[in-house]
């Protein structure tokens, strides 16, 4: 077994040019999925995404080989992880910055009414929208006063309370 210790800890690319390559692909998918998946990731932020699935790329790459040393991939990962954490800090430290990077809520329904136009903008269908409401115990649109799109891609709802149905609970109370 013959194991070429060189190569494994001295890097075979120069360590500026992997922090260039990092930055670059991270701050351009981060760019690219704020604007056309923004609302797409579920529960996880963007953010969390992109960081999971890079992580996986630039350590499989330290680790299997393609690249020929250890320092190398180490390099990679580490300047992922330090974009997430100044990313996460900027928007900490910024309320500007924070509008940058997590978008608005965007209203779905005000007051019973169908918001279509937005509906369209985030591909939500009538379909989507109501097994959102129902997992929120929401049967019926007429019962909602505003739902709303959240950056992370959950949706909120603020229910109705009319005049008849307060009428009906204090009856009852």
């Amino acid at each position: 077994m013959n194991i070429d210790w060189k190569a494994i800890f001295l890097p075979d690319t120069p360590l500026i040019e992997i922090i260039v390559r990092g930055s670059v692909m991270y701050l351009a998918l981060f760019i690219l999925l704020r604007i056309i998946l923004k609302r797409q990731s579920g529960t996880l932020g963007i953010t969390d995404l992109l960081l999971i699935t890079l992580l996986a790329d630039a350590s499989q790459n330290g680790m299997a080989g393609d690249y020929k040393s250890l320092p190398n991939g180490i390099a990679l990962v580490a300047t992922i992880i330090f974009w997430d954490y100044a990313l996460d800090w900027l928007s900490f430290k910024s309320s500007r910055f924070q509008r940058l990077i997590e978008s608005p809520p965007l209203p779905l329904i005000k007051n019973g009414q169908l918001l279509r136009r937005n509906m369209r903008k985030e591909l939500i269908t009538d379909a989507d929208l109501m097994v959102q409401l129902r997992e929120q115990g929401i049967s019926d649109i007429s019962k909602v006063k505003e739902a709303y799109i959240e950056s992370d891609g959950r949706i909120s709802v603020i229910e109705n309370k009319d005049k008849q149905h307060q009428k009906t609970e204090r009856k009852n109370g």
